[in-house]
């Protein structure tokens, strides 16, 4: 751990059953008019018209964008934030999966600091300004979004994604309520739940872990292990739903304090690229980042072994822990049937072309910088190939 830590969460974080209810109290405190950031999805499910009525019951206005139709991009942030200015918005609530908090995100800052959302990306421009108040309603269990100053916006003029960390893109508020991620079908639980996953294991990994993050990722890790599959196998158990907004959101704290890894600066061109949803982006690349891995952080993955393998788990040593721990993720995904890039339907000619422009967007990330291993330009290269046709390991074939 550095001499000190910095610590960041939302000014205040309303979590559990019927939490969305309380969103206009909320909103009251901040406002008088909202900007509603969210997608088609969450519109004909009614959870935006939901949102309207409750904004209502205490005096507050709404408008709605529910165009983010894809991961988050910087047309979506431009067009929104028109709208924002010019129905004279006070603040802003997102309500949706992670693309839809990210692009509220953008829309906070800019709309008090102006200029292009990719100006801010490696602090080469400060938000100075206050941001306008944004309140985070996740309806997945994944990105962990309502709980970080992070925000990934995809330039659309050269298809990078643009991973922008600043204070100032903290939502003021987070509500996360599991009856909202009922509606997530089977696919979405999984590649969000992994995701979620790949927040803790990476938060617990990083160089700039420190014991409260420590405590915040191990806690996420149980709390996720334990519930997917029963939330992926009935999307009705409200228990494990509730166990799973948990984690996502403890995973979120603890990666926005911790810094994310290699499998997120790997996973952005991906998404970039050949437009997979980052949930599943990360969950392709997970088993195999730790395998590349496994030798700089025994100490560590053995730790997550011990949390899946708890019988007779003081009785291994730390090697063993820790090859059970990429075991034991390697037949989490099989058993979530998460794809490999190949049977994902990404062309195998076109995906090599790419690879060193991915390589290269991944170390330009900075998250690699964080990883127990440090990877080079070639290595990243040869990790791509592998991930393009790895094969995830059965519960049966462990046993």
């Amino acid at each position: 751990m550095e001499q000190f830590a910095v610590f960041r969460t939302p000014q205040t974080i309303l979590y559990g059953r019927d939490s969305f209810k309380q969103i206009g109290t909320e909103a009251a405190r901040r406002g008088q008019k909202a900007l509603i950031v969210s997608d088609e999805v969450m519109m004909n499910l009614g959870y935006v018209t939901d949102c309207q009525d409750y904004l209502k019951q205490v005096g507050v206005e709404s408008e709605i964008y529910t165009g983010v139709a894809s991961e988050p991009t910087d047309d979506y942030v431009s067009e929104a934030l028109v709208l924002f200015r010019n129905t004279n918005c006070e603040i802003v609530i997102s309500l949706g999966g992670g693309s839809c908090i990210d692009t509220a995100k953008a829309i906070a800052v800019l709309a008090t600091n102006g200029g292009y959302i990719g100006d801010y990306r490696a602090n080469r421009t400060m938000a100075e300004k206050a941001p306008i108040p944004h309140l985070a309603i996740p309806t997945t269990a994944g990105t962990g979004s309502e709980a970080t100053d992070v925000t990934v916006i995809t330039n659309t003029t050269t298809d990078v994604k643009m991973m922008i960390k600043q204070p100032a893109f903290m939502p003021a508020a987070a509500i996360v309520d599991p009856y909202l991620s009922r509606s997530s079908p089977q696919h979405v639980t999984a590649a969000t739940g992994i995701d979620a996953f790949s927040h803790a294991v990476e938060a617990y990994l990083s160089k700039r872990a420190h014991p409260m993050t420590d405590t915040l990722a191990l806690s996420a890790i149980g709390h996720i292990i334990g519930h997917i599959k029963s939330a992926y196998n009935d999307g009705g158990n409200l228990d494990a739903r509730e166990a799973m907004s948990l984690g996502a959101l403890q995973a979120g704290m603890a990666f926005t304090n911790a810094s994310v890894c290699l499998v997120h600066g790997m996973s952005r061109p991906i998404g970039a690229l050949f437009h997979v949803p980052h949930g599943y982006s990360n969950a392709m690349l997970l088993p195999a980042v730790l395998e590349y891995s496994k030798d700089f952080c025994i100490e560590r993955l053995a730790d997550l072994g011990r949390l899946f393998q708890t019988e007779e788990s003081e009785a291994l040593s730390n090697e063993e822990a820790a090859n059970v721990a990429v075991s034991s993720i390697k037949s989490l995904c099989a058993s979530l049937n998460i794809p490999n890039l190949k049977s994902w339907g990404i062309d195998e000619t076109a995906f090599k072309q790419v690879i060193s422009k991915m390589a290269a967007d991944a170390l330009d990330s900075g998250s690699q910088a964080h990883h127990p291993r440090l990877p080079t330009q070639a290595e990243l290269e040869e990790l791509y190939v592998i991930c393009y046709d790895y094969e995830f390991i059965s519960e049966e074939k462990i046993r």
